[in-house]
């Protein structure tokens, strides 16, 4: 998941926001403003808004320390972290590389689960230090500390639930993979396992709106919709994988790309190709040397005025500032890198020498001809192939 704003790195982890988070920020903020406003009614409202407030902030830190967790582990055991994003339905710490081995693929699913332990215990020493207690009336920090201790040991009990990709999944992949050696074997079963576990989520949500519960329980059910789609991605993102499986760029990429000179106008380029193939990637160069690549997004930001004396070299992005790729290099790394970047295609070289491109489209292609001609795919048991690790930590309201 991309975030739509970062926030800062911490401990060389990069921290963003999705923009769904605001929605549950504020959900959640108005929750607990219920919540304190019946907890000591003497309490004025701007007491209950500043608790709510405040208490809202640290449950998103709390979810931050419990996804920085996984990112540690990993990063401690080899494993390369991109980044924590905040979304609507709590954190999730995306690894660039997949876990070498089972071992590594437990301990980094557990890190989560026992942050929010720890946090959550030291919550309740801290409030229970304060004079806390379930029935004693209590003042507006012992009660913040309170509310966030029971909430970071229900989401550590949540999130180790065996349905993939939750915590729990990933645990119970890990102890499969272990014991059967074979990691896509091991995250197929551990998806089956995910989206029967998010149909009960989404049962148990519909028996509960229907029962009485109201948003509450659409909220469960909307987890069992969001654990659902999580867990079928994964199952297909270890097809694909299986199916790319000794596939190197150089079998699926396009030697044969379009290059222009440096000098042409863009005019020119959209009446002399882009309008007569429909071609929407172009090498700037000459024949085995490349400048730059020049797409369609380009040449939008041109206005159509100045199409006519821009040369295609001032606005084409330049090869020192291009993700590049080497034919011999494996076509899901391929993929991941142009999934990593939000680009559609890559070029391909061969030191200094330009071999052609690859795309998404590439991919896709074979793919399907794979999938039409109902070709098993080659499976290899000692070695984790697998798409990147998203490690989601959900937060529930009632």
């Amino acid at each position: 998941m991309k975030p739509s704003m970062t926030l800062g790195r911490l401990f060389g982890v990069d921290i963003g926001l999705h923009y769904s988070w605001f929605i549950i920020a504020l959900l959640i903020t108005l929750s607990l403003v219920g919540h304190f406003g019946a907890t000591d009614p003497t309490w004025s409202q701007a007491t209950v808004w500043v608790a709510a407030t405040v208490t809202a902030v640290l449950f998103f830190v709390s979810i931050v320390l419990h996804e920085l967790a996984h990112a540690l582990v990993a990063r401690a055991r080899g494993v390369s972290v991109r980044s924590i994003t905040l979304f609507a339905l709590g954190g999730v710490a995306t690894m660039n590389t997949p876990s070498p081995n089972a071992r590594t693929e437990f301990l980094v699913a557990a890190a989560g689960p026992a942050a929010s332990v720890a946090i959550g215990l030291g919550c309740y020493a801290l409030a229970a230090s304060l004079g806390w207690s379930p029935r004693a009336d209590i003042s507006a920090p012992t009660a913040v500390l309170g509310w966030l201790g029971y909430i970071n040991i229900w989401l550590a009990a949540f999130n180790l639930i065996p349905g993939f990709p939750l915590d729990g999944g990933r645990i119970l992949q890990a102890i499969l993979w272990g014991r059967s050696g074979d990691a896509d074997r091991a995250t197929m079963t551990a998806a089956r396992v995910g989206q029967a576990v998010a149909f009960g989520f989404i049962l148990l949500g519909v028996v509960r709106f229907f029962g009485g519960a109201g948003f509450g329980g659409l909220w469960i059910a909307f987890i069992g919709w969001f654990l659902l789609q999580a867990a079928q991605a994964s199952y297909a993102q270890v097809a694909v994988v299986a199916d790319l499986r000794g596939v190197r760029v150089r079998d699926i990429m396009s030697p044969d790309c379009p290059t222009v000179d440096p000098d042409m106008r863009v005019q020119a380029l959209v009446d002399e190709h882009l309008l007569r193939t429909g071609q929407r990637c172009f090498v700037v160069g000459s024949p085995g040397h490349i400048l730059g690549l020049l797409t369609s997004h380009e040449i939008t930001d041109v206005a159509r005025d100045h199409w006519g004396s821009t040369p295609v070299g001032t606005i084409m992005r330049p090869i020192g500032r291009l993700h590049v790729v080497h034919p011999d290099m494996p076509a899901i790394d391929a993929l991941r890198l142009m999934g990593r970047e939000d680009v559609n295609q890559l070029p391909v070289m061969s030191g200094e020498t330009f071999e052609g491109m690859v795309s998404r489209s590439h991919v896709l292609r074979l793919l399907q001809a794979r999938a039409e001609l109902t070709l098993p795919a080659t499976r290899k048991s000692s070695t984790r192939l697998a798409t990147p690790r998203e490690a989601p930590a959900l937060p529930v309201t009632s």
